[in-house]
């Protein structure tokens, strides 16, 4: 089972407003918060980290596991406000598995960000 993860960024105030809108509809927000580092979760464990590096590298993928097929469509919509660039629109996908959906967003770093829904419609 994973703990927590980190992603290098190359902005860390111009990240944490990202990383704030686009997964508010999850139910995460800013926990957490040191220099040069920023810790997102859903309260009371922040289990998403940004530290700040640049240049950061990206290229990284982050899946965030939602409720609901809403919250997946919440998400995609509120991360495309925020300034991400659409990676793949809300949808099946099921070369993964016949319940799989999913929306894709690359933050201001070129990570591949998504929201995923596991459950039957």
């Amino acid at each position: 089972m994973i703990d927590h993860i980190s992603l290098l960024v190359s902005n860390l105030d111009a990240s944490k407003r990202f990383y704030e809108a686009a997964l508010a509809p999850l139910g995460y927000a800013v926990l957490m918060q040191f220099p040069g580092v920023a810790g997102l979760g859903v309260a009371p464990e922040a289990d998403f980290w940004l530290g700040e590096r640049s240049p950061a590298d990206g290229g990284r993928h982050v899946a965030f596991r939602a409720r609901s097929r809403a919250e997946v469509d919440a998400f995609h919509a509120a991360a495309l406000a925020a300034g991400a660039k659409d990676n793949g629109a809300p949808g099946l996908r099921p070369q993964y598995h016949a319940s799989y959906y999913g929306a894709f967003v690359l933050d201001p770093d070129g990570n591949n960000i998504e929201a995923v829904c596991h459950d039957p419609a």
